[in-house]
């Protein structure tokens, strides 16, 4: 499968796509009546700082899209997650980045947590051979979207009990635009869900989640092929993804045709940045 050759304007393009999916994604947990779990955006530049109230965890308090264009907004970025007493994680992409920059955030407090891969790849014009045992469907009723949540919730590690919050904090994304759901089943039992956000002719497979006891069957690298297929069908002209650093996902997207656009970098501030002691 050939991809074109990574450079500054398609990795810019990358860059976009995951912050475009992330802003949808988060207003649509938002504009539930009231904004119960208090969901703020704040946008300066190119860069977007996301917070949720009720969610403490770095993936719902990020920055995405931060580069040289927007250095001066960094104070500004940091005070906004100080003021609400709240931790969160900066993305760092090698594009538009000085070590320069780097400095600067080391010198406000930040350092680096981690690393993340971000993919990307070809839409596949091909109606994906899905073994016997292994049948997929979109969700497109609220009917569906009790299974949907509770393949959610298990799959990422949860108590079935807490199903409820995936499903309120999900359910805005059941005919939003751009967003599809994807519903797996083994042996026609349901076992796995997906989704995939289309924007700007890019398809960014946004999660993934399998039921443990149905986990080593397959069922993710078909969902991976099946969303290939339907970004084609939405005349997209790449796929991306994130997943962590040489995990089972990254392989599984490398196994379909994927290649790594880049590592990027994960930084946070040291514990006592933040609170508003420091």
């Amino acid at each position: 499968m050939w991809l074109p050759v990574m450079n500054e304007e398609l990795a810019k393009r990358i860059v976009q796509s995951e912050t475009d999916y992330f802003t949808s994604r988060i207003s649509s947990i938002g504009e539930r009546n009231g904004n119960p779990e208090g969901v703020e955006i704040r946008k300066h530049g190119s860069t977007t700082a996301f917070y949720i109230r009720t969610m403490p965890w770095g993936l719902f308090n990020s920055v995405k899209g931060f580069s040289e264009e927007d250095a001066d907004s960094l104070e500004e970025v940091i005070r906004f997650y100080r003021d609400r007493n709240r931790t969160f994680q900066l993305d760092i992409n090698p594009v538009s980045i000085s070590p320069k920059l780097l400095e600067q955030l080391a010198v406000h407090g930040l350092y680096q947590t981690g690393f993340h891969s971000v993919l990307y790849g070809r839409p596949s014009s091909e109606l994906p051979e899905l073994p016997a045992s292994i049948r997929i469907r979109p969700i497109e009723s609220e009917a569906d979207f009790d299974m949907y949540a509770a393949i959610h919730c298990v799959g990422a590690g949860m108590e079935i009990a807490h199903k409820h919050h995936f499903i309120n904090n999900n359910i805005g994304l059941l005919g939003r635009p751009g967003w599809k759901l994807y519903l797996a089943f083994w042996q026609n039992e349901p076992a796995a869900v997906a989704v995939m956000y289309t924007s700007g002719k890019i398809a960014s497979l946004t999660l993934a989640a399998t039921v443990p006891a149905y986990r080593r069957k397959g069922l993710q690298t078909a969902l991976l092929q099946w969303r290939m297929h339907e970004a084609y069908k939405a005349n997209c002209e790449l796929v991306v993804a994130q997943a962590s650093f040489g995990s089972s996902s990254q392989h599984n997207m490398q196994r379909v045709g994927m290649q790594l656009a880049w590592t990027r970098s994960v930084w946070a501030p040291h514990k006592e940045q933040g609170t508003r002691e420091a």
